[in-house]
């Protein structure tokens, strides 16, 4: 097994400093750059595992706080264990700062990461891959349309919202991405009704984006985290697969 070496590292951005997690092989060797967003419950132990198992594959991995405008993360208290049907102060909590990132706010930091990815000389010249959770899945796709000549992958997993019928909807930027494109549905989420499925693979299909779509029977919404109740280890592996055969693919 490869040996990584994570840190803290702090990211200037137009609204300022995003505070991330960086891992990468601890050879020091420049490794393809990943981009890493995070579910709502943010920076936490078990993203720094996965990105940590993403260094572990070869890659440089960048794993920022997207709600660095509420401070650095956590931003809310967590527990151990995301029980959100126990815990519905959670939501409460973490539902105003969601709102608040706007898909004009997050394009403007995912610019700042792209470019200090390109700055960093733990990552490979070149574009680089974009994966995301839950409401990070949203914005790998939107990434992925806004800069298409710094993306060279694109995944998201028991992603929300994908494509609604309003005017910003994240699907709308299929017709500009040139990227290769992964999705791993969860078939239990109240967030992603079969009509929207459809509507995102009809929009990539019709765009001519490299492309799959797949849903995954049985799986909840948050499938991928461990400590969540929604854990789904049967589909957590599912998606390492279909992630890693993704990121094969592109570099």
């Amino acid at each position: 097994m490869t040996a990584v070496q994570g840190t803290t590292v702090d990211i200037p951005t137009g609204d300022g400093t995003a505070d991330a997690y960086l891992t990468h092989p601890a050879d020091g060797r420049p490794r393809p750059g990943v981009l890493l967003y995070m579910d709502a419950f943010g920076v936490r132990p078990r993203l720094r595992a996965m990105a940590d198992r993403l260094a572990e594959a070869g890659h440089t991995v960048l794993v920022p706080n997207l709600f660095h405008r509420h401070g650095r993360a956590p931003v809310v208290e967590l527990p151990e264990f995301i029980d959100p049907g126990a815990r519905p102060e959670l939501f409460e909590q973490l539902g105003p700062i969601m709102l608040e990132l706007t898909p004009e706010r997050a394009m403007r930091d995912a610019d700042a990461y792209l470019r200090w990815l390109a700055a960093c000389p733990a990552v490979a010249d070149g574009p680089v891959a974009v994966t995301g959770y839950c409401m990070g899945a949203a914005l790998s796709l939107r990434t992925a349309g806004t800069y298409p000549d710094r993306v060279a992958a694109a995944a998201g997993f028991h992603g929300g919202r994908l494509a609604t019928d309003a005017p910003d909807s994240p699907h709308l930027v299929a017709g500009r991405i040139t990227a290769e494109v992964y999705f791993g549905h969860a078939d239990q989420d109240h967030s992603l009704p079969e009509e929207q499925i459809e509507r995102l693979e009809r929009a990539l299909t019709e765009a001519g984006v490299r492309h799959r779509c797949e849903v995954y029977t049985g799986a909840p919404h948050g499938y991928t985290q461990s400590d969540t109740a929604a854990y789904d280890k049967e589909a957590d592996e599912r998606h390492w697969a279909a992630l890693l055969d993704l990121l094969a693919r592109a570099f």
